[in-house]
């Protein structure tokens, strides 16, 4: 009988499989495995902002990452083959907008001979900001017409599918011959493995193209070709060559494993193949994401989700505030999310200068591994709050801003410095720049007319800085629970295999089962908001300060 559901997170630098008792939700194996070639910064130059991904690594990483799953799931009891045979669906989710030009098979052109070496025949992963004069152009073509296409969006990005298409396009002719149109990989990995990779008919997920493609039904579907002409013939190429039935939702069966796949990772011919999202959204489904809940990751950069009643957000103006995408997360509900772009790199960056002598000067690795370690909880221990400085201001765009209003080109800032400010104090300084980042963005979903009744917080900053989650909940004045689970993104895409299989009619009646319960992890002090009020306004201040030059 079959009872286990799969799910795939292909993330920046490895992929992560987990195995499921879809009866019970419980994790029953784990497998991951780096990307080979990435792991050795191929393809890369990131004093241009250029991030490629070779195929052949999603393809080898994942195949070892499966298999090594299926073998610890075996450490329960049972042999491989019987989990193997027992194992019903597989979902995925990917980073995104991470394309790649395709053939008119659906083959990526960097599995070509011809194009093996060639970074554009590669997949653009989602941090790669090569097409920021493209991103340009499209916002004022896609915004200035009898139509708005970035309505729900607001302004396009680099790292999104238009522009790397058109920025690559432009540049390599020979991949622009080559390619029949481009796809995300999260629409790739269901149809490579179901062998079902014709571009004309291949599975597209209603995530990347409501988030990233700009799907949406109020259009029609995509922004129409004579729009897109505009920027460039061959983006209206790509729009008539998109599947005529547009995307599908992530809990789709998107066919059986074929069996050339099924050989190679040792599954029987009658597992299913579920649909896919973007990885943060998936990780959303994992933690919890529902009506009224709002899921917010915090690593690196921070991303925040929730999903609301169509009828709800019917005429509300979004477009500086946040992105609304028609079953992106949650089926049957509008997915809304913001972001920015920096948040734990933030803290990141003052420790790496901070460690800079003893890294490049000493040249002592033993006390860089253990600053690295520790530096930025013992700053926190040593944060006096009863001596807070009511002019040090922070601004947390240090990799440019998202939302609101998205501007690339925005940079960080200190005001306020004095020769008596202390390393804690500039700590702190910066740490309350990414929460009142993190309450703006957290206003517009309140101004929109989002309701927002908890908040989940995921990441590894939640679970090793008690002293910043409170502090978010003191200035979201919001109860923050903080998950538990590690591997978000893959339970997520179990969930969509789960439902894909039949298990759950839906991804909420998956989340009952799935989901760890929650319980107050940190409480709003209204003492301490108060107390940080003043300096919230004159965040705001120093960010429009800022804006208009």
């Amino acid at each position: 009988m079959k009872q286990y559901a799969a799910g795939v997170d292909f993330g920046s630098d490895s992929v992560r499989c987990v195995l499921t008792d879809a009866a019970d939700g419980r994790t029953i194996g784990e497998g991951v495995a780096l990307y080979p070639r990435w792991a050795k910064k191929m393809y890369c130059e990131p004093e241009r902002h250029l991030f490629r991904q070779h195929p052949l690594d999603y393809i080898e990483a994942f195949t070892a990452a499966f298999r090594d799953m299926l073998h610890s799931a075996a450490d329960q009891g049972k042999s491989t083959e019987e989990i193997a045979s027992e194992t019903a669906a597989i979902g995925f989710d990917c980073t995104g907008s991470t394309p790649a030009p395709v053939d008119r098979n659906g083959t990526p052109l960097a599995l070509l001979p011809e194009f093996a070496e060639n970074p554009n025949a590669m997949f653009h992963l989602w941090k790669d900001h090569t097409a920021v004069e493209e991103a340009k152009k499209i916002n004022r073509v896609l915004s200035d017409g009898p139509v708005d296409y970035t309505k729900f969006q607001g302004i396009y990005q680099s790292e999104w599918f238009w522009a790397k298409v058109l920025h690559t396009t432009r540049l390599d002719p020979a991949v622009r011959s080559a390619a029949y149109t481009w796809v995300e990989h999260c629409d790739w990995m269901p149809a490579l493995l179901t062998g079902r990779t014709n571009p004309d008919t291949m599975y597209h997920c209603t995530c990347a193209a409501g988030h990233k493609l700009l799907w949406n039904s109020e259009f029609g579907g995509l922004p129409d070709r004579e729009t897109l002409a505009r920027l460039d013939p061959y983006l209206a190429l790509v729009h008539d060559r998109y599947p005529a039935g547009g995307p599908q939702v992530s809990t789709s069966v998107v066919g059986t494993i074929s069996r050339e796949w099924a050989e190679k990772l040792g599954l029987p011919e009658d597992v299913l193949i579920a649909g896919s999202s973007l990885d943060a959204h998936a990780g959303g489904i994992g933690a919890g994401l529902g009506l009224h809940t709002l899921v917010k990751v915090v690593g690196t950069s921070a991303v925040d989700m929730t999903v609301e009643e169509r009828e709800k957000m019917a005429g509300a103006d979004v477009k500086t505030v946040l992105g609304l995408a028609e079953d992106s997360i949650i089926p049957g509900y509008l997915g809304v999310e913001a972001g920015m772009a920096a948040f734990g790199d933030v803290y990141a960056w003052l420790r790496e200068t901070l460690i800079w002598p003893v890294r490049e000067i000493l040249k002592d690795e033993a006390a860089v591994q253990k600053l690295e370690d520790t530096l930025l909880r013992e700053m926190e221990a040593r944060i006096d709050d009863a001596k807070l400085d009511d002019r040090l201001i922070a601004i947390d765009w240090f990799n440019g801003r998202r939302y609101p209003v998205l501007n690339e080109r925005a940079r960080g800032a200190l005001v306020g410095l004095t020769l008596g400010t202390g390393v804690p104090e500039l700590y702190r300084a910066l740490i309350l720049s990414t929460l009142f980042g993190s309450r703006r963005m957290f206003e517009g979903f309140l101004h929109s007319g989002i309701t927002v009744d908890r908040i989940i917080v995921v990441g590894g900053i939640a679970k090793k800085s008690p002293y910043i989650m409170q502090l978010m909940s003191d200035l979201l004045n919001r109860p923050i629970m903080v998950a538990k689970e590690t591997q978000m993104c893959a339970k997520g895409s179990a969930m969509f295999a789960a439902c894909a299989a039949g298990f759950y009619p839906d991804l909420p009646s998956a989340q009952k089962v799935y989901c760890e319960p929650y319980h107050e992890n940190y409480v709003p002090n209204p003492v301490n908001a108060a107390r940080y009020e003043p300096l919230y306004r004159r965040y705001l201040e120093t960010a429009a300060f800022m804006d208009s030059q």
